[in-house]
């Protein structure tokens, strides 16, 4: 119990910024909006947060300029889509590229550089709990957030009318416009949105978890985000248990390296995307078998309101 209580706490904050990621997609798809670009975004937030961190001293002003950042560089990939209608999977990569291009260019000067970050604040009493507590409440402000996001969005998604009409649109952008809803500024918003949760992913490396500028430091967590996305049939708390998962599997191989396991390293750093493999597998077979995965029906596909019988 002493070795695995360590390593499930370190999940969880190892599994926040791609839970972040994936919130945001899960919002972005149900809208109808595949965003292939998160890599991009979250390196594009996590430059972002720790330039206005270190600029301010302020953890949360940095956090709230990455939630910016990642709307801003995903209107780009909004107005391709939404607006020209372009291939959603071209525009996403495109925008990984330039994610990672821009944070490049912007961040050389600050390589190595750190802050102080964000403390650690355990919850009274739920932190005391044995077991649950050191797991899930003895962790940084930012974890808590993720919390509440889940049973937000959960609620919100499939409780409220609000919900309802992005499912509508994701679902029967046809059938949603008929009833008068704005499909168009619908997508513009939960994509723009759903952005700037994947830019405080981003944010949280840089800000919160490392407390440091690296280059490129998301190393593949926006691709596992959009994995997860289907992992959790795009249900936020199904995606919530994935995020955990993959963040088990990467705090297991750090572990196992500091113990000196005889593996090598290089195999364990392959531990989390042989992981993504896996999900994706596991999935496509039960697709294959006719189980039903709740893939929004419009996912992908370009609304054009003149063409309305």
């Amino acid at each position: 119990m002493e070795l695995i209580i360590p390593i499930l706490a370190a999940a969880v904050r190892s599994g926040t910024p791609i839970l972040y990621a994936t919130l945001g997609e899960v919002l972005s798809e149900r809208a109808g909006v595949m965003n292939l670009g998160l890599e991009g975004v979250m390196l594009t937030g996590a430059y972002a947060g720790f330039a206005v961190t270190k600029a301010t001293g302020d953890p949360w002003l940095g956090l709230v300029a990455s939630f910016f950042a990642g709307a801003a560089i995903t209107l780009i990939h909004a107005f391709l889509c939404i607006t020209l209608m372009c291939n959603q999977v071209v525009s996403g990569l495109a925008l990984v590229m330039t994610g990672y291009g821009l944070s490049a260019l912007l961040g050389r000067s600050i390589i190595g550089e750190t802050i102080s970050g964000m403390a650690s604040w355990s919850i009274p009493i739920l932190s005391d709990i044995p077991f649950f507590g050191p797991v899930f409440f003895q962790h940084n402000p930012m974890v808590y957030v993720s919390y509440l996001l889940v049973v937000f969005l959960c609620w919100f998604i499939f409780r409220t009318r609000w919900g309802l009409n992005l499912r509508a649109v994701g679902e029967n952008p046809r059938a949603a416009d008929a009833m008068g809803l704005s499909v168009t500024k619908i997508r513009y918003l939960y994509t723009l949105v759903g952005g700037g949760l994947a830019g405080v992913g981003g944010g949280y490396l840089s800000v919160v978890y490392a407390q440091m500028w690296i280059e490129g430091m998301t190393s593949g967590r926006g691709w596992i985000a959009v994995a997860l996305v289907i992992f959790g049939l795009w249900n936020p708390a199904r995606a919530a248990f994935g995020a955990y998962l993959f963040g088990g599997v990467e705090a297991l191989q750090l572990r196992m390296q500091a113990m000196g396991s005889s593996i090598s390293a290089s195999l364990l750093l392959t531990l989390p995307y042989l992981m993504t493999i896996i999900v994706l597998t596991v999935v496509s077979i039960r697709a294959g078998k006719g189980v039903k995965l709740g893939t929004p029906a419009a996912l992908s596909v370009p609304f054009r309101r003149e063409d309305r019988d």
